[in-house]
């Protein structure tokens, strides 16, 4: 409740000062970059670089506009380029009418390319087949193509000899030649090139790199990781391997509903949801395990993939790639298959300032909605529009807030963050319903609703199906409707406001567990429908806005201050030890407070630090293969005193020795000194690895 509280405080206090606010970049400002590269759902990612440009495209499933692509100039900082498609014009399902819906199918796992002067994306629609877009300019607009055929989690190679082809399928990797006016596939072409029994997964990523021929894959059994097949011929043999393993971030498997996903019914009011619990250090899809590689100019290699990330969704990771022996791993010599958290921006020859990929604030006075949001299938026109600077969205009738039409919705955004807007509730009729909404299954809402006349605000809660005691409203005046979510903790709460200062919790707190119906993350919304079976009034929102906390990362890394590093795994503090070497000491002890246990942060440059003890016995300095006891104090700096501060947000940090790229820790139990030897840390992050940062005062 105390958490809670604090939560509430922080982002109205936040709240107040929105012009100051910001949304989550990776950017860190100093010449380094913190993952996720977004914090926010973008899922199958693949990339390609076209000259000193970089696009990304990724999934989006039932949402419109759809299939996403991003550009950027350096790999940190993204915009949107254009979405491919703004209608799926294939029947009731992509519209949510008749009983058919769409949820986590539509438009997904997209493959992107470049060719002789066109951009290309491949995706796949469930039950219709394979799609392409054709672009001069990656802005649009698109020509669509429907290839047909069961071709999906695809990857394409434009080979050097002018055929076209594609990789796809699970375990079994099987390539098929496209047609080369691409109006479909070479009847007869598909062949089996990698058997089943070499731990390919799926989400292919093929390449010609050197006259070699690559295929990255990832793999969900019985873990996520990232494997790679490498051959002479695009025909095989392939010899393969693992090229990303175990890299969660310290993120564990977030809370997941068991009884609800793909080929399900949409769960009506009533449905007893199975929800399994958050933590643990099981790493399921939690994991880097899907995407691909691009090469900068001058010769780097980078690579994009994601991870399952708590009740955000699918999210990415910006990793480089090291080559050894002909294999392009994901991470740094010295810790290869692992991906760091923080890490030196590209070298791509461009600066950029840091910025967030989308807009996400929208006062409705625009004629255009802000490109971030996404209706929930197809919208229907005519019934909604802005108008007099607000968002109209009309009743239409739905059995529940799932099956509402004109479902206006954003990417729910973490670690934390606030979604506020205000609500003229005025011209409802009986029977409808409008608010802000958490779109997910089990759903959640806080929302105004009209019968017989009166105007009452509640929260609804599917799991478990709860609702809350009903506030009245006079329709002469708005309401102001909050819910703010901590998408690592996968938990949400509402408030509202009758003046726009002043908010009042609302309700129980809602959980917000990550389910394979929708396929994604939780997502804010703004909707409104009638549940009496027919058209009814309207509902106006104006001043959507988006605050979150958490994003403004300048001051954790405490440069200039002196601090105390707790130890999560034992409760240690760290401490220079007398006898040269760096240790560990408990609660209790005489050296738990003592100047052996604090160390000035020195600034040198580009995100790395030198640890300074205040108690007179050096720099902590990382000497021979950093292994135990390798940890030392020196009187003087040398290489081995830098290490690169990883940010773990909520005050907590890992040390990257730039001797060994490797983490600064201990094993928990043994009671031995500090090493740099460790290659990550674990989803509890009680491994040794991750430290709770105190400023000494």
């Amino acid at each position: 409740m105390i958490g809670k509280m604090l939560l509430v405080f922080i982002v109205a206090a936040l709240v107040s000062v929105r012009s100051s606010a910001q949304s989550w970049t990776a950017d860190n400002g100093n010449g380094t970059y913190t993952n996720p590269l977004f914090y926010d759902e973008f899922s199958d990612p693949d990339i390609i670089r076209v000259g000193e440009d970089y696009y990304l495209a990724g999934t989006t499933m039932h949402c419109l506009p759809g299939l996403i692509v991003l550009h950027s100039k350096d790999l940190v900082n993204w915009e949107l380029a254009s979405y491919c498609m703004d209608n799926f014009n294939l029947g009731d399902q992509f519209r949510l009418v008749n009983g058919k819906e769409s949820y986590g199918q539509g438009i997904w796992a997209p493959c992107i390319r470049y060719h002789d002067g066109k951009f290309y994306v491949f995706s796949n629609i469930n039950g219709v087949g394979m799609q392409v877009f054709i672009s001069d300019n990656p802005k649009g607009p698109w020509e669509h193509r429907n290839m047909g055929g069961n071709i999906y989690d695809l990857s394409v190679l434009f080979d050097d000899d002018g055929r076209i082809y594609a990789v796809h399928k699970y375990g079994s990797v099987q390539l098929t030649e496209l047609k080369s006016d691409l109006s479909g596939i070479v009847e007869g072409s598909t062949r089996e090139i990698i058997p089943e029994g070499n731990a390919m997964g799926e989400g292919h990523h093929i390449y010609k790199i050197d006259g070699r021929y690559y295929i990255i894959s990832a793999d969900y059994s019985p873990m996520g990781r990232m494997q790679c097949a490498r051959s002479d011929k695009i025909d095989g043999p392939y010899e393969t391997v693992t090229i990303c393993q175990r890299e969660s971030f310290g993120t564990p498997i977030g809370h997941m509903v068991h009884n609800v996903g793909l080929g399900h019914p949409v769960p009506g009011d009533g449905f007893k949801f199975n929800v399994g619990g958050q933590g643990g250090n099981r790493l399921g899809c939690a994991t880097v395990h899907q995407g691909g590689i691009v090469d900068l100019p001058n010769g780097e290699w980078w690579g994009i993939s994601m991870l399952d990330f708590t009740s955000v969704g699918r999210t990415v990771a910006l990793s480089p790639v090291t080559w050894k022996d002909g294999w392009p791993y994901f991470g740094t010599e010295g810790n290869l298959g692992r991906v760091p958290r923080t890490w030196f921006k590209p070298n791509t020859g461009k600066t950029v300032a840091p910025h967030a990929p989308y807009v996400r604030n929208d006062d409705f006075d625009g004629k255009k909605l802000r490109e971030v949001w996404q209706w929930n299938h197809e919208p229907v026109a005519g019934m909604w529009k802005l108008s007099g600077g607000k968002l109209r969205l009309n009743t239409m009738p739905a059995k529940d807030y799932l099956w509402a039409r004109n479902t206006l919705t954003q990417r729910g955004i973490g670690p934390v963050s606030a979604a506020t807007v205000e609500l003229d509730f005025s011209h409802l009729k009986d029977g409808d319903i409008a608010g802000l909404g958490l779109l997910n299954m089990p759903y959640a809402w806080l929302a105004v609703e009209r019968s017989a006349g009166t105007f009452v605000l509640k929260v609804k809660d599917q799991n478990g199906d709860k609702i809350s005691q009903g506030v009245s409203l006079s329709p002469k005046s708005a309401v102001y409707l909050r819910v703010t979510g901590d998408f690592d903790k996968d938990v949400a709460h509402f408030s509202y406001s009758t003046d726009g200062r002043n908010y009042t919790n609302i309700g129980e707190e809602v959980l917000m567990p990550y389910q394979l119906k929708t396929f994604q993350g939780t997502r804010y919304s703004l909707f409104a429908y009638n549940r009496n079976g027919r058209n009814g009034g309207y509902a106006e929102f104006d001043n959507f806005s988006i605050v979150e906390p958490l994003a403004d990362r300048r001051a954790n890394l405490p440069i200039g201050k002196v601090v105390m590093l707790t130890n999560l795994g034992n409760g240690n503090r760290m401490m220079a030890m007398r006898h040269g070497i760096v240790h560990g000491v408990a609660r209790g002890s005489k050296d738990y407070d003592s100047d052996a246990v604090c160390f000035r942060v020195h600034d040198r440059g580009n995100g790395r630090v030198a640890l300074e003890a205040m108690n007179g016995t050096g720099f902590i300095t990382v000497v021979g293969e950093g292994l135990s006891a390798d940890v030392r104090l020196m009187e003087k700096e040398t290489a081995g005193s830098l290490f690169l501060w990883q940010d773990m947000l909520r005050d907590q940090c890992m040390l990257m020795s730039m001797r060994t790229h490797r983490f600064v820790g201990c094993e928990p139990t043994t009671g031995e000194p500090y090493s740099a030897d460790n290659a990550g840390t674990t989803p509890d992050r009680k491994d040794g690895t991750v430290f709770k940062v105190e400023i000494r005062n």
